[in-house]
């Protein structure tokens, strides 16, 4: 009896043992478990860390290089080169920049594709630069030859605007040498026989009528053409002797109408041809210096005097 009774202590002792047992390895099971899953959990949180750090290093990255294409957009712009080519590159490096940002948990395949192309944007830069310069010494060239241009075109108009004034002193020297001089010029008082002779001084019973005669001197420079001869005797007092009905008119001189005694139209042939006006007043001349002035073609070209007591 007493041996059962051992022999039953034993078992129990042997079932709490074995339970003991698989109870720890349980926890143990448990723990194992529990410190893989933590390890797991770090591993996960630090690649993303390490996932969150590199987009946004890499979106710095884009942001700069997008900043830089700005600026060489601009500079070539105002070097004159072509910029299509950059701004489509710009419009792509804005979309990827906009995918970075909007997809913190980006696929690691494409990530890889966008950080793969900064290296590819810095190397565009680069090239960029080249380019630049080039334009910019293309530039200094074209300015060089600007300038040296511009030096000519004001020789150039220096010249011509001397030749110019060349021009129109030669002009003004011969509108002056084809001017008309009237030669030869006699003033005669004729009585009422029609009779008389040249005289210094007259009375107005010798001045019944007053003849102007003179040539127009020869002129090879002057234009054979028409022409038309105006007379003014003047009186002592500035007025001009001046009668419609015995053929007085105007005519304009430097701007100016001014009343003329007698006028002639004739055909200028450079023959010395001569010319002469006979007026016939009808009443006394006043006492004093008379000037005879003879015109053609806007200025004079003969006086001559006459005196009446």
């Amino acid at each position: 009896m007493e041996e059962s009774t051992h022999s039953d202590s034993n078992n129990g002792s042997n079932k709490r043992k074995i339970l003991l047992i698989i109870v720890g390895l349980l926890v143990l099971t448990n723990l194992v478990v529990l410190f893989l899953f933590y390890q797991n959990n770090q591993k996960k949180t630090t690649e993303l860390q390490t996932s969150q750090t590199e987009l946004q290093e890499t979106y710095a990255k884009l942001e700069s290089i997008s900043n830089e294409l700005d600026l060489k957009i601009q500079e070539i712009q105002k070097l004159g080169g072509d910029v299509e080519e950059l701004r489509l590159i710009r419009e792509t490096l804005e979309q990827e920049k906009e995918q970075l940002q909007n997809n913190q948990v980006l696929a690691q395949k494409r990530y890889n594709q966008i950080s793969n192309r900064v290296e590819g944007y810095r190397e565009l830069l680069l090239n960029k630069d080249k380019e630049i310069a080039k334009l910019q010494e293309e530039n200094k060239v074209l300015f060089a030859e600007n300038t040296e241009l511009k030096v000519e075109q004001q020789e150039l108009n220096k010249t011509i605007t001397q030749i110019n004034s060349e021009k129109d002193q030669m002009a003004e020297k011969v509108a002056v040498a084809s001017q008309l001089e009237a030669e030869n010029i006699k003033v005669v008082g004729l009585n009422s026989r029609g009779k008389g002779k040249e005289r210094d001084r007259y009375r107005n019973n010798q001045l019944e009528q007053v003849q102007v005669t003179f040539n127009i001197a020869k002129n090879e420079v002057a234009e054979i053409k028409g022409r038309d001869i105006f007379i003014r005797i003047v009186e002592p007092n500035g007025n001009v002797i001046f009668d419609v009905a015995k053929g007085s008119g105007t005519f304009m001189l430097d701007g100016e109408e001014i009343f003329y005694t007698q006028k002639k139209d004739i055909l200028f042939d450079n023959t010395g041809q001569a010319l002469s006006f006979i007026y016939e007043k009808g009443s006394d001349y006043t006492e004093g210096r008379h000037q005879v002035e003879i015109y053609s073609d806007d200025y004079i070209i003969g006086t001559a005097n006459f005196e009446v007591r």
